[in-house]
């Protein structure tokens, strides 16, 4: 596998457009880190990493509307791959619909949204889009 973080978020996608109410991804720090965020800001009801033998994983619980059954995560997009780096500085920081949406970055103060990168005056990669 190529790119660990861009199949995470695929395995999330899939998960939604199927209707699924739990997913499960191999762990990482990084992917840990993003569904903290994704946790945080609402857009999963809840998570936890399963301890394994050969690796672990982590589990969470997807967010869909009570009466409607639309999914909280409209559209969650790679930005940054291994193959093309995306960077952006705190002047050119993304905003995802206008503010509506969160880009996810990994800076030198950890993976944040662009909201707490733009008030600790940091700019990094930017990992993904979500809304």
């Amino acid at each position: 596998m190529t790119d660990p973080i861009a199949d995470f978020l695929t395995r999330i996608r899939n998960a939604y457009l199927a209707g699924k109410k739990v997913v499960e991804a191999p762990a990482s720090n990084m992917k840990l880190a993003i569904t903290k965020i994704l946790f945080e800001k609402g857009y999963i009801l809840s998570y936890k990493v399963v301890e394994g033998t050969p690796a672990n994983t982590i589990k969470i619980a997807l967010k869909y509307h009570p009466q409607t059954k639309t999914a909280a995560i409209k559209r969650i997009q790679r930005v940054s791959t291994p193959g093309l780096r995306r960077y952006a500085d705190v002047e050119n920081m993304p905003r995802v619909l206008n503010g509506l949406g969160i880009a996810i970055l990994s800076t030198s103060k950890g993976v944040i949204t662009d909201k707490e990168a733009r008030e600790m005056n940091v700019g990094g990669e930017v990992i993904c889009y979500v809304y």
